[in-house]
C-alpha cells in the first residue's frame, strides 16, 4: 500500500470537466485566477477544526496528469474534442498553493488554502483538494474534542472497522493521531505513516478456549511483557477480573508485569470502578483499566463526571465517522482574477450573509498576546503589513463597532507555500513533528474556545482595507 503514488486525476465531478472544456474553446487557458478553501459553520456543533489533509493535497498535485487510459476514457463520453483531449494529454499544474500546516487551529471562514493558478487548472482540483481536506479536517477535529474530553488519558483510534471505506479509515487514523490520539488499531496507517499501533484481542479469542481462563494464560504465554485482557466475555466481576488477577499472579512469578484490563461492555462507571478496588487489593494498582463500547467526547465527559475507573480509552465508530457532525461542509470560491497582472477581487453574493464570500487575494495572521496565547485571527490582503509596535484595533467582520485594541502583541501568518509554478516548495513533517505542533497549537488557546458545550466564539476578523473593499464591491452591485 502506497497513498503517495496514487494518481486522483479523475477523482473529480464531471462539472469540473465541462467547465475547463469551456475555459479552453473560450481561450481562457492562461486567464488567471484566485480560489480560497474555506468552511462557514459548524452547525453549532463545535467551534474550532483541527486543519489536516495538507500532506495528502501535496501528493495529489504531485501527481497530477492524465494517463492516456484516462484520455481514452474521456473520449468515450463523447463530450470533448481531440484538440481539448490533446491538451489534457500534456496538463500540468503550473501555479501556487498555499495552506494551513496541519495541526494549526483553524476557525469559520479563513481561508484554509489559497490556490492562485490558470483557472483550467484552478477549476479541476477543486472536488479532489475538497475531499482531502473536508474529511481529514473533520475527523482530526473530532479526535481533539475526544482527547480534551479524556484529559490526560490515553486514545487508541478503533474505528477502521466502521469507517466508511478504506481511504476514510486509513487517512482517518492519521488524522485522529494528529487531533490527539495516541495510537491506532490500523496496521496499514501505523505502517504507512509511522504511526503508533495498539491492540489487544477479541471475545472470540476467549470463547475458542475451553474456558476463560485457558484463553488468558493462552493470551499471557503470547504477550507476557505487554498482557491486557478483555475481561467482559461472560461475567466482567464474577469471572473476568478474578481470572484476570490469577494470571497476573502467574506473570508477576516469572518476572513479568502486566499491562492491564478492557471492559468492552455493560455498565462502564460501576464496573470500571469494582474492577478498580479488586485490581488494586490484589496489589496491582498500576494496571490500568481500558474502556471501549461506542464511546465518544459527550460518553467520556459522563463517566469521568461519575468517577468511572479508567485510564485509557478506545474509541471507535463515532470517532472514525464523527457522528455528530457527519462532513466539515468546506467549500471552494472564486476570491479574485489576475487581468495584466493585477488582481481583480471577484465576490459571490447572497441573500444568506454568511454566504456572500470575502473578495481578494487574501493571508490570515493570527494575534498574540504578550503570554502568547492566540487572541483573534485577521483575513486581510496579502500586501497588508501589521506593524507589532503599534497597537492593533480589531473589528467584528460584520459589525464594526464591535471592536477590540491589542497593544504588547506578535503575530504569525498561518498560510505557507505548498506549491510555487507548479513545484513543490514545502517540506513535509513527519506525523510526530505534526502532533508536536497540534498540542503547542492548543497550549496557545484558553479552554474557553474547546469547550465541549457553548465554547466561546474566538474572534476571526477582517482588516479594514478588505472590509471597505468588500462594501464597494457590494455597492456597486446594488447601484448596477
Amino acid at each position: 500500500m502506497e497513498y503517495k503514488s496514487r494518481n486522483l486525476t479523475l477523482m473529480t465531478d464531471l462539472y469540473q470537466l465541462t467547465m475547463m472544456y469551456g475555459y479552453f474553446k473560450e481561450n481562457m487557458t492562461e486567464t488567471e485566477a484566485v480560489f480560497d478553501l474555506f468552511f462557514r459553520e459548524l452547525n453549532g456543533v463545535r467551534e474550532y477544526a483541527i486543519m489536516a489533509g495538507t500532506e495528502s493535497v501535496v501528493d495529489y498535485i504531485k501527481n497530477l496528469k492524465f494517463e492516456q487510459d484516462d484520455i481514452e476514457y474521456l473520449r468515450s463520453l463523447n463530450l470533448f474534442d481531440e484538440e481539448f483531449l490533446k491538451y489534457l494529454s500534456d496538463f500540468r499544474f503550473t501555479g501556487e498553493i498555499y495552506a494551513m500546516p496541519e495541526g494549526t487551529m483553524v476557525f469559520p471562514r479563513e481561508p484554509l488554502l489559497r490556490v492562485k493558478a490558470p483557472i483550467i487548472q484552478a477549476q479541476l482540483v477543486e472536488t479532489t483538494l475538497l475531499n482531502l481536506v473536508n474529511h481529514q479536517t473533520l475527523i482530526a477535529t473530532k479526535a481533539s474534542r475526544v482527547k480534551y474530553a479524556a484529559g490526560d488519558d490515553a486514545v487508541m483510534e478503533f474505528g477502521l472497522r466502521r469507517a466508511q471505506g478504506p481511504d476514510a479509515g486509513t487517512l482517518g487514523a492519521r488524522a485522529a493521531v494528529i487531533g490527539g490520539c495516541t495510537s491506532t488499531s490500523n496496521v496499514a496507517a501505523g505502517k504507512l505513516f509511522d504511526l503508533p499501533v495498539s491492540g489487544t484481542h477479541a471475545h472470540s479469542w476467549i470463547m475458542s478456549f475451553p474456558s476463560e481462563i485457558d484463553a488468558f494464560r493462552a493470551y499471557a504465554r503470547c504477550f507476557p511483557d505487554s498482557c491486557l485482557l478483555l475481561v467482559d466475555t461472560y461475567d466482567t466481576l464474577k469471572s473476568g477480573v478474578p481470572n484476570a488477577i490469577k494470571v497476573f499472579d502467574e506473570l508477576k512469578e516469572k518476572g513479568h508485569k502486566p499491562l492491564g484490563i478492557r471492559v468492552d461492555s455493560g455498565d462502564l462507571a460501576y464496573l470500571t470502578k469494582e474492577a478498580r478496588k479488586m485490581l488494586d487489593a490484589a496489589g496491582y494498582e498500576d494496571a490500568k483499566i481500558c474502556a471501549s463500547s461506542d464511546l465518544d467526547e459527550w460518553v467520556i465527559r459522563e463517566l469521568k463526571t461519575e468517577g468511572a475507573c479508567i485510564n485509557l480509552w478506545g474509541v471507535g465508530t463515532r470517532l472514525i465517522t464523527s457522528n455528530d457532525l457527519s462532513a466539515l461542509g468546506g467549500v471552494y470560491k472564486l476570491a479574485a482574477e489576475v487581468i495584466n497582472g493585477e488582481i481583480v477581487p471577484k465576490i459571490k453574493i447572497s441573500e444568506n450573509p454568511i454566504k456572500t464570500t470575502n473578495p481578494g487575494y487574501k493571508k490570515v495572521t493570527r494575534i498574540y498576546n504578550k503570554n502568547g496565547m492566540a487572541v483573534a485571527d485577521l483575513i486581510s490582503l496579502d500586501h497588508e503589513k501589521i506593524d507589532t509596535k503599534k497597537p492593533l484595533t480589531l473589528c467584528h467582520p460584520v459589525y464594526r463597532y464591535k471592536k477590540m485594541t491589542v497593544t504588547d502583541y506578535s503575530v504569525r501568518e498561518l498560510l505557507v507555500p505548498l506549491f510555487k509554478d507548479g513545484k513543490q516548495v514545502y517540506t513535509l513533517p513527519s506525523v510526530k513533528e505534526i502532533c508536536a505542533y497540534a498540542q503547542k497549537e492548543k497550549d496557545s488557546f484558553w479552554n474557553e474556545y474547546m469547550r465541549l458545550l457553548n465554547p466561546h466564539v474566538y474572534k476571526v476578523d477582517l482588516s479594514d482595507e478588505l472590509y471597505e473593499m468588500k462594501q464597494k464591491i457590494l455597492t456597486n452591485y446594488k447601484h448596477r
